[in-house]
């Protein structure tokens, strides 16, 4: 995005402070590129940053009003509270995860000394699955930390903007999209532990192949109340593990550990979430190392493994991500595909190689619509940099 361009649009909003210094901030979607829904079940998890993402225009304000413009939703104007009265209201519209993440900044006790007016901009498809309100949550927290001075690195924004999620907006996700979005470096990938934050940066060098994300266009309408079922299942096979074993997370066990003891899971939907969190856990191990060997194969076969977990024994998929992803694996070049976030629409990822990208798109996108009746989107997606204040020329 171009950003004089940026600071004009927010003049034409916010056209009393032309006499104030604008400051520009910047935090980018994720892809994860194996390890999905397991970040709430103690496994490890493979995200990156990438070079879509939401940026902001903001001065501050001498009163204690927040007042709020998107032009990725127009339709709402400007939207205006007051950071003593963050209560939410019913039908809350994309301003609910700015107020969520002021308000659970206060209660950790950082004080606002300062409201402030912001415009906000992002090319992430709303609803894509690439983590827009994650990386609108991430945004704010960078915004209300340089803004009032606070000393908050990146894992305690992420922490707060999983907080405001969960506590606020009300979706039970888990850390791994904050913490992608604030932690990112480019042309790296991040080898989470969600069970302890532990991680470590690893080179992700896809020699010549890319990621192809391919947006259905399919509205995520069941996610959030899927994703609360999906983590209460999990949560209530975890309680009869641990009647077995002395665990805090199910991705503590092992493939070969809970073949051993899965027969107290006597609920079919019980036993196939834990078994998709568990082996997802070990997939998500041995991709890091094939990347690490170049086994760009081996890596691809694991994405694709992945997407049938997710299909078969998590049930989050649905017809339209499982076609697109069908249709990329039988194109000359694909090494494997795979659906990443909540799931039920939103994106797939796959690894193609880079001279046949433009044929895998037109190709996938013809059977896509015959099959579907509406098109999809695609996006070569480019590992960038996590959450950061941006020079203004």
């Amino acid at each position: 995005m171009e950003l004089n361009e940026l600071k004009s649009r927010f003049f034409n909003v916010f056209k009393t402070e032309t006499s104030k210094e604008v400051q520009l901030f910047f935090a980018p979607g994720r892809i994860n590129l194996i390890g999905e829904h397991i970040d709430y079940n103690g496994g490890f998890v493979f995200p990156a940053a990438i070079t879509f993402g939401t940026y902001a225009a903001v001065t501050p304000r001498e009163d204690s009003k927040v007042v709020l413009y998107s032009e990725n939703f127009a339709k709402e104007g400007v939207i205006e509270c007051e950071v003593t009265d963050l209560a939410r209201k019913t039908d809350e519209p994309w301003s609910v995860y700015v107020k969520g993440v002021i308000a659970v900044f206060m209660e950790a006790g950082y004080e606002m000394k300062q409201g402030f007016n912001a415009y906000i901009a992002g090319n992430i498809p709303s609803g894509a699955g690439l983590s827009s309100s994650a990386s609108l949550e991430v945004l704010i927290g960078l915004i209300l930390s340089d803004l009032n001075g606070f000393e908050i690195d990146g894992i305690t924004n992420a922490k707060l903007g999983q907080k405001a999620e969960n506590d606020y907006v009300g979706v039970n996700c888990g850390i791994m999209d904050q913490f992608a979005i604030a932690m990112g470096k480019k042309d790296q990938a991040i080898k989470l532990n969600t069970n302890d934050l532990s991680y470590a940066y690893a080179d992700c060098d896809l020699q010549d192949y890319r990621i192809l994300i391919m947006n259905t266009n399919k509205q995520r309408e069941l996610a959030d109340s899927k994703y609360n079922e999906r983590r209460a299942e999990c949560e209530a096979a975890l309680a009869l593990l641990q009647g077995t074993s002395n665990l805090n997370a199910l991705c503590e066990l092992t493939v070969a550990e809970f073949d051993r003891v899965s027969e107290v899971l006597v609920k079919e939907n019980l036993y196939k979430r834990a078994k998709h969190a568990i082996t997802e856990n070990e997939r998500v191990k041995l991709a890091i190392q094939a990347l690490a060997n170049r086994d760009l194969v081996a890596f691809g076969d694991l994405l694709d493994q992945s997407h049938l977990s997710l299909r078969d024994d998590y049930e989050v998929t649905g017809a339209e991500l499982d076609t697109i992803v069908m249709l990329t694996r039988q194109q000359e070049g694909v090494l494997g595909a795979r659906m990443t976030g909540a799931g039920f629409g939103g994106c797939a990822i796959a690894l193609v190689h880079q001279d046949q990208l433009e044929a895998v798109k037109a190709a996938v996108a013809k059977g896509y619509v015959e099959k579907v009746g509406y098109e999809a989107d695609f996006y070569v997606a480019a590992i960038g940099d996590g959450a950061k204040k941006l020079e203004v020329v």
